[in-house]
């Protein structure tokens, strides 16, 4: 079993913000592969599924985004899952809108979520950054990602998340590499 964990804050008042790309990413991952209907669990939104052969948990956190890890760490002591079965999907200042890249380890970079999974589950997991491009200066970082994306930012974010959707079976399977070169073709087709 894997867990496909998307990184989020909670409600209605937040669901078109940048940060929220990560949950917007497993909602797509969700309706395309018909997982089941959601439900709570491990103090977030939980649904069970199967990409081709492999069982799947989707996770969204519902402790907002600071505590993500709670929700997260909860999930995989409850499989008895290491880091290894963890794929994070969130949002990435340093990359370019519409872009992805997918790294296993590393630092939190400044992102909450990201730190605080590393509190309570360690570091060593599949990240799946989803590029939503810098604001320019470090003192509009917060408002930029505690925005909704604007009209003219929907054709590239559809573009993206379907990409990420699609593709998914590659980072079931384990095939980073394949799953960044498929999602790049696709986008960058519809430039």
């Amino acid at each position: 079993m894997q867990i496909f964990a998307g990184l989020g804050n909670p409600g209605a008042t937040y669901a078109l913000h940048r940060h929220n790309v990560g949950f917007m990413a497993v909602d797509l991952v969700h309706d395309m592969y018909r997982f089941d209907p959601w439900r709570v669990r491990f103090q977030g939104l939980t649904a069970e599924g199967r990409i081709g052969t492999e069982k799947l948990l989707l996770l969204k956190p519902a402790t907002f985004m600071n505590d993500s890890g709670r929700s997260v760490g909860e999930a995989l002591r409850f499989y008895k899952l290491g880091t290894e079965a963890l794929t994070v999907f969130y949002d990435e200042l340093d990359l370019a809108p519409g872009k992805v890249r997918v790294k296993t380890g590393g630092g939190a970079a400044g992102h909450n979520g990201i730190r605080s999974i590393d509190a309570h589950a360690g570091n060593d997991y599949r990240r799946v950054r989803l590029g939503i491009g810098h604001p320019g200066h470090k003192d509009r970082v917060l408002g930029h990602v505690l925005s909704n994306f604007a009209k003219v930012e929907q054709d590239w974010l559809a573009d993206m998340l379907g990409a990420v959707a699609a593709e998914a079976p590659w980072l079931v399977s384990g095939d980073d590499a394949r799953f960044m070169n498929e999602v790049a073709r696709r986008t960058s087709e519809r430039d």
